[in-house]
C-alpha cells in the first residue's frame, strides 16, 4: 500500500477524504495553513485536526505556523474574492511544501482534502498539483472529493464527531469577505 502526506486544512474537510482514501493509502496528515489568519484559529483547527485522526489512528504532522509565508505571496492580491487570483498562490505554497515533506519523510505520493468544499475549484488544485508533482519529482494524487456527496458526508462525519466547523476558508481576506 502506498503512503500518502495528505495535506489537511482542517478536520472537517479531512474526514470524508479519509474516509475515500483510507482502504488504497497508507494515510498521514500534514497540517500547514500558514493562510489562518490567527494563532488562535490555527491552533483551534489544528487541535480538531489532531483529536479526529486520534480516533482514528491516523498520524499528524505539523510544519508550525507562519502567517507571513502567506502574506508575502499574496502581496497585491488582498482584495481579490475568494476563489479569486489569490486563492491559486494559497494552494500552490501549500501544495509544494507537501510535496516537499513528503519526498523529504519517504512517502510515495501526497495529495490535498481542499478539494471537498464547494468553494474549491477541483480542476485547478488537481492542475496545481500535477504542476508540484513535476517540480517536486513525488506523485500527486489527484481528486475531487466534493462528488458522491463527499461535502454532505463532512457535514455528517462533523457532526458525528463534534468537530469545529469554520465558515471561512482561514485567511483574514475571505474572513472579511464573508
Amino acid at each position: 500500500m502506498k503512503r500518502m502526506l495528505l495535506h489537511s486544512c482542517c478536520a472537517p474537510c479531512s474526514t470524508a477524504v479519509i474516509d475515500v482514501l483510507k482502504n488504497d493509502y497508507q494515510l498521514t496528515i500534514f497540517y500547514y495553513n500558514p493562510n489562518i489568519d490567527t494563532d488562535e484559529e490555527y491552533k483551534h483547527r489544528l487541535s480538531e485536526q489532531k483529536r479526529y485522526c486520534k480516533e482514528l489512528g491516523i498520524d499528524v504532522i505539523e510544519e508550525g505556523y507562519n502567517s507571513q509565508d502567506f502574506l508575502d505571496r499574496v502581496v497585491g492580491l488582498e482584495n481579490e474574492p475568494e476563489g479569486g487570483a489569490r486563492c491559486p498562490v494559497c494552494f500552490r505554497l501549500r501544495l509544494a511544501r507537501t510535496a516537499q515533506r513528503a519526498k523529504k519523510d519517504g512517502f510515495d505520493c501526497f495529495g490535498t482534502t481542499l478539494s471537498v468544499s464547494p468553494h474549491k475549484n477541483a480542476e485547478m488544485l488537481n492542475s496545481i498539483g500535477k504542476s508540484v508533482e513535476e517540480d517536486e519529482g513525488i506523485e500527486f494524487i489527484e481528486g475531487n472529493y466534493k462528488k458522491k456527496d463527499g461535502y454532505k458526508k463532512s457535514i455528517e462525519f462533523s457532526k458525528k464527531f463534534g468537530l469545529y466547523r469554520q465558515n471561512y476558508c482561514g485567511c483574514k481576506f475571505s474572513k472579511e469577505g464573508r
